[in-house]
């Protein structure tokens, strides 16, 4: 018996359950009788999401990511532990890798541990096929889980992300006030995330209504080192793919374009712009420094630990929290 059945039984939410459990005052005394009388039917002892709110609370949150070498990432945990400290929680992290059966894995480890919630750090978490999401939905029974640039419907899911489509579309449409017309879009994730950059993408371009530009050939998805992807861009010129900017769905993406640009003799941004993604600490490593759109990690991992924190309190909180992003103009883009 665990608080999701308790809610299940009495007909009202986790989230009211946790405010009886908490004696809120912003339950009605009926629904609040109603409760207690199934709490008390069923013997229930409040459980792993009931510490949270304070009852011999482990004062433990588990974080999730797929890969902490990854810059994004790796900034994100550093946030979200900071946050929690300050609120008097600690942090247990794990690293799962992309396979999910390899993530269920480590989030069943993570309850075991009696953690006190769960936070899954990037959009990668949220598969396409939703049955593979389904032990998130299982562990949201028990206890609270955040999502750090991703959403996923779901009682007891909470999603703080950038809204990355809009973000997209409106870089693109810079790009083609400024003169651009040939953008191509370099991508290397397929995730809730990655899928909302390049629909954005997509929407700017219309491609239906411009047949000279061929999508297959400005849509590029590729994974690999730097030099792999200078060199990737180089063997799209050399096939004649011909194009006068690149919008990337990361920082090292765009990284990859300013080397390709250097070794082909092409000047930036004259010749060629280029935008990134994240505002991470590459944009002001390099020559032009780097036109990116920053996603407000920041803003979103306060907002995430903030959101957590009312969810212990027994407060109503937004399933889903979007923050807008914003391009921050450097020397690879001239508009």
């Amino acid at each position: 018996m665990n608080i999701y059945d308790i809610s299940k039984k009495a007909g009202v939410s986790i989230a009211t359950v946790s405010r009886v459990l908490n004696g809120n005052s912003y339950v009605s005394e009926k629904t609040r009788k109603k409760v207690l009388a199934v709490i008390e039917e069923c013997g229930y002892t409040p459980n792993a999401f009931a510490r949270g709110l304070g009852l011999n609370s482990m004062k433990t949150v588990g974080i999730l990511c797929a890969d902490s070498s990854d810059p994004f990432i790796a900034k994100a945990i550093y946030y979200l532990e900071q946050e929690l400290r300050q609120n008097g929680y600690d942090a247990l992290l794990c690293c799962t890798g992309f396979d999910y059966l390899e993530k269920e894995k480590y989030m069943n480890l993570l309850l075991s541990k009696r953690t006190d919630a769960v936070i899954l750090v990037g959009s990668n978490f949220v598969e396409d096929k939703d049955n593979k999401n389904q032990y998130i939905r299982d562990a949201a029974r028990s206890v609270p889980i955040i999502i750090v640039n991703g959403a996923l419907n779901g009682e007891n899911i909470y999603g703080t992300l950038c809204d990355d489509y809009h973000a997209v579309y409106e870089a693109t449409k810079a790009l083609q006030a400024s003169g651009h017309e040939r953008i191509l879009y370099l991508y290397n994730s397929h995730s809730y995330s990655g899928s909302n950059k390049l629909s954005g993408y997509l929407a700017a371009m219309e491609f239906d209504q411009h047949s000279n530009l061929n999508k297959e050939d400005y849509v590029q998805y590729f994974y690999g080192s730097i030099q792999e992807i200078k060199d990737h861009l180089t063997s799209l010129k050399q096939k004649g793919i011909s194009f006068d900017a690149v919008i990337t769905s990361d920082d090292s993406l765009a990284i990859g374009a300013l080397k390709y640009a250097k070794e082909n003799g092409l000047t930036v941004p004259e010749q060629l712009s280029i935008i990134g993604y994240n505002n991470s600490i590459l944009s002001q490593c390099c020559e032009p420094e780097l036109t990116s759109i920053d996603n407000k990690l920041e803003a979103v991992c306060s907002n995430s630990i903030r959101a957590l924190m009312d969810v212990f309190r027994g407060q109503q909180v937004p399933l889903r929290t979007v923050f807008s992003a914003e391009i921050i103009k450097r020397g690879t883009t001239r508009f």
